[in-house]
């Protein structure tokens, strides 16, 4: 019997996103209920209700997940890849793609809306797993195991970046980066690789207006707190407000239309109040047991595959999760990444938890 015929899903993986989820559910509907109440309907519950659903679907999808042997995913590696990259395209199809705020970021059909960019994190890591899985002694090798690693990712990383999302074109951009890296793709190539990224970033920070008055806004923000820096300041004092013990869930005054995006990219500053610093510690550590776990996992593969897809999805959420606590806090510019699990969202919710399902796969193996 293959190693994979021996695996069971992992519990502390599979417990720690359930715990995540759960919260998750307590914290939309703490976040958003004010929203909901003004603008959906007067239903307070709107928000939670939808984000019931796609919790439900997936909890569901983590479990078959978790239940699938890694290596029956490895023939979908391309045409998971190519899909998503379509789905990207279509988001600029007029009548197909939505655009909100200026961002052309989702496909909607109907009442169902859906996020191409969710799907593409998980492409490009099943990508990476497969392809340098097989190239062996020859990732050492500039030709093999750098340039089609970086290329093939770079087209639906410039298609997330054209959306405008930098954030999430940055996440990408560093999953691949790692997990290359522990594949033993030479550093000095990847030093290398990272040059002609520099004007792109320089161009993408600076010369883009709405993101150079953002850098200004961290920089000092009470000095652009009426503008550009009042989401900072206004997450800043959720907080400061929260103290130790927080002023109790549901009871938090920033989400009351202080706080922009309370429900979404800022969801962690309503806890942050409500639950104070023990709360947002909590939080931090369930997540580091996950995505720690993930890594020990990973690292107790002896398949390839197995191993760099483990290390692709615990980086993924582990970056983002950390990009998004560091954005909160003031130590990045401000940047729409949502905390996985926490966040409200539909497309993210079901993809993480698809690829916590895989995560927690690859656990529980006998030798």
């Amino acid at each position: 019997m293959g190693e994979a015929g021996r695996c069971r899903p992992d519990p502390w993986v599979l417990g720690a996103a359930s715990v995540l989820v759960g919260l998750g559910l307590v914290l939309v509907y703490s976040s958003a209920a004010p929203r909901a109440f003004g603008g959906a309907g007067g239903d307070p519950l709107a928000y939670l209700k939808r984000s019931a659903v796609y919790a439900g679907l997936g909890l569901v999808a983590m479990t078959a997940a978790s239940r699938v042997p890694a290596e029956r995913l490895r023939p979908w590696a391309y045409p998971i890849l190519g899909l998503s990259t379509v789905l990207l395209a279509l988001c600029w199809v007029p009548g197909l793609g939505q655009a909100v705020k200026g961002a052309h970021r989702w496909i909607r059909v109907g009442p169902v809306g859906f996020q191409p960019s969710e799907v593409a994190k998980f492409a490009v890591v099943l990508f990476l797993a497969d392809s340098l899985a097989r190239r062996g002694e020859r990732l050492r090798s500039f030709a093999y195991g750098y340039l089609p690693h970086v290329l093939i990712p770079a087209v639906p990383l410039a298609l997330i970046l054209a959306e405008p999302d930098l954030g999430t074109a940055a996440l990408v951009g560093g999953v691949v980066l790692l997990v290359c890296f522990t594949a033993g793709v030479r550093p000095a190539h990847l030093a290398s690789g990272l040059l002609p990224a520099v004007p792109v970033a320089v161009w993408a920070l600076w010369f883009v207006p709405f993101r150079r008055e953002r850098i200004l806004a961290f920089l000092d923000p009470w000095e652009h707190a009426q503008g550009a820096g009042f989401q900072l300041v206004q997450s800043l004092l959720a907080f400061g407000s929260g103290g130790l013990w927080g002023v109790g869930i549901g009871r938090g005054q920033q989400k009351l239309f202080y706080l922009p995006e309370a429900h979404t990219d800022f969801i962690l500053s309503v806890w942050a109040e409500e639950a104070g610093f023990v709360g947002v510690a909590a939080v931090l550590l369930l997540f580091g047991l996950l995505v720690g776990r993930g890594f020990w996992l990973a690292a107790r593969q002896t398949d390839p595959f197995r191993r760099y897809l483990g290390v692709g999805v615990a980086a993924w959420l582990g970056l983002q999760a950390g990009l998004n606590a560091l954005v909160v806090t003031g130590c990045l510019p401000t940047k729409g990444l949502p905390f996985p699990f926490l966040s409200y969202g539909g497309t993210g919710w079901v993809v993480d938890l698809a690829a916590v399902g895989v995560l927690a796969g690859l656990g529980r193996c006998e030798s």
